[in-house]
């Protein structure tokens, strides 16, 4: 269960939400500049302007509160068990791809490391590109890599921020169903950040519709979504 309530300016857009997360998989739904992103970075605590400005946080993942007693100064982000993939994944140029996945596994032997790095290279499919830099994959590539590096740590709450845009539509669909097994296996509740109404429904998911900062609405992908299905289908049969 995921639990937060967020009151944040940035420059002139203003995130006030709240809301109560008790599905393992849940899709954060809207338009650009809805303020999903934004949304996803207080929830890591990755939010620099969190430490400077004033806000209002409050967020309780399961039995675990991740906002001080203030409610305003975060926890530091490697004390949140939570893991966060961006829309322009920032590999460590300098590793290979499996010592950036290996990154966070310090406390691993080095068998554990490497037991654990081939495990997650064939979760997302990039078993061959073990020995690369980022430097030499493509887009797609890079985003398999940076989510099995935030998998690595099997976090207790994962967050995706539009993560499968450089995929196809074949290539995502695989790769989202693998994820949602494993996810699911290890007990990883998780929050995907899209404007892609495929993505929802083909998770079967709740969604948490944000319009201009706000919850415009919350429920089954099929009830919250349903007019943008309506839209989906008039363009597949439009002439």
């Amino acid at each position: 269960m995921l639990e937060f309530q967020f009151s944040a300016h940035r420059g002139s857009f203003h995130l006030d939400v709240a809301c109560r997360l008790a599905s393992d998989w849940t899709v954060v739904f809207g338009p650009s500049g809805a303020g999903k992103s934004t949304l996803l970075r207080l929830l890591a605590g990755l939010d620099r302007e969190a430490y400077r400005k004033p806000l209002h946080a409050h967020v309780v993942l399961d039995d675990l509160t991740l906002t001080d007693t203030a409610n305003r100064i975060w926890l530091k982000p490697g004390h949140r068990q939570t893991a966060l993939v961006a829309q322009q994944p920032a590999l460590f140029p300098h590793m290979s791809v499996a010592a950036n996945i290996a990154y966070g596994l310090a406390h691993l032997d080095r068998a554990g490391r490497a037991q654990r790095v081939g495990e997650m290279l064939a979760l997302v499919g990039a078993e061959e590109f073990d020995r690369r830099r980022p430097q030499e994959l493509s887009g797609g590539q890079t985003q398999r890599i940076a989510l099995a590096r935030a998998l690595a740590t099997k976090p207790r709450l994962l967050l995706l921020d539009e993560p499968f845009s450089a995929l196809d539509g074949s290539a995502s669909d695989a790769l989202l169903a693998r994820l949602q097994l494993w996810l699911g296996q290890n007990n990883v509740q998780t929050v995907l950040a899209t404007h892609e109404a495929p993505d929802a429904f083909a998770t079967d998911a709740e969604v948490a519709l944000l319009r201009e900062g706000r919850l415009a609405a919350f429920g089954p992908a099929a009830q919250v979504l349903a007019a943008e299905r309506e839209r989906l289908l008039d363009r597949l049969v439009a002439p």
